[in-house]
């Protein structure tokens, strides 16, 4: 008995295991309300007028014009028809993406060739490449390809970027086993099977974060489509939502937080989806 008792935990070390728990616990939720807070404050906004979200002090609680701001920004902006081109963007280059950046991932991690470590520092460097220097020479060829306008040149320069291959040749070269290649192709499979069979459904969650980021990427561009998009009537979601901006004073900032918000709402749903993927093929393979 004496030796069971002397396994007990003390009662000095519950008491501040639970003081840790306790502190650890209030530090999180304190996080989450403080990294929750400007969310809620955009969805207060967009339920009040630009007089009252500049009154003092400050209206912590939703208002009655949300209604009414959604109704001004439809009539101010083509909501619709924006957000349907920056889906129809986000979404094809999503799926570009995919498809090519894990194709070359898929190479760069798996197979030996000649110039690899070359081809793979010159992808770095791409990588390291600023947006802002690449404007001007990619709307040099974009207008000579008469692509100028059309969503074409914002689908086609994104199809493929040195982020998603390095982020997926890393995923791939610790997550595909080789001895799983080297069997795959005793039974005879080439490399079209080999990535489809076998490579594919091991990098699913890495993929689904790639999914996610560039959907995220692209939902959310707004100067390379600002320099493309020549034709006011064919822009993405966030160009025609800058268009609210009115001059100094004339700006209704509560139907600006109105369509920021409802910008926002593809952007949760693909979220929640890939999150789910990621965390359920995550714990499949855990389980395995």
């Amino acid at each position: 008995m004496a030796s069971i008792h002397g396994l007990k935990p003390s009662r000095a070390g519950v008491r501040g295991s639970r003081r840790r728990s306790l502190a650890l616990h209030a530090s999180l939720i304190t996080g989450v309300l403080l990294s929750a807070f400007p969310f809620y404050w955009a969805v207060v906004m967009s339920t009040h007028t630009s007089s009252e979200i500049f009154s003092y002090p400050p209206k912590l609680l939703p208002g009655t014009h949300f209604l009414d701001n959604v109704r001004s920004l439809f009539d101010a902006i083509d909501f619709f028809g924006s957000m349907a081109n920056s889906l129809l963007v986000a979404t094809t280059v999503t799926f570009l993406v995919l498809l090519f950046d894990s194709l070359a991932a898929f190479v760069f991690a798996k197979f030996a060739f000649p110039g690899k470590r070359l081809l793979f520092g010159l992808l770095m460097l791409i990588f390291m490449v600023p947006m802002q220097l690449q404007a001007i020479p990619q709307f040099v060829i974009m207008a000579r390809l008469g692509w100028i306008g059309s969503m074409t040149a914002l689908i086609v320069p994104a199809a493929a970027n040195a982020f998603g291959i390095f982020w997926m040749r890393q995923y791939m070269k610790s997550a595909i086993h080789d001895e799983l290649l080297d069997a795959s192709r005793i039974d005879g499979a080439n490399f079209l099977r080999q990535y489809w069979h076998v490579a594919l459904p091991v990098v699913r969650p890495g993929l689904a974060f790639l999914a996610i980021f560039t959907f995220m990427g692209q939902w959310n561009d707004y100067a390379w489509p600002l320099i493309a998009l020549t034709d006011p009537g064919n822009v993405t979601l966030q160009v025609a939502l800058s268009q609210l901006n009115g001059t100094h004073g004339t700006t209704d900032y509560g139907m600006v937080m109105t369509g920021a918000l409802l910008a926002l709402v593809p952007l949760l749903i693909v979220f929640a989806i890939g999150a789910r993927q990621i965390i359920g093929d995550l714990g499949k393979g855990a389980i395995k």
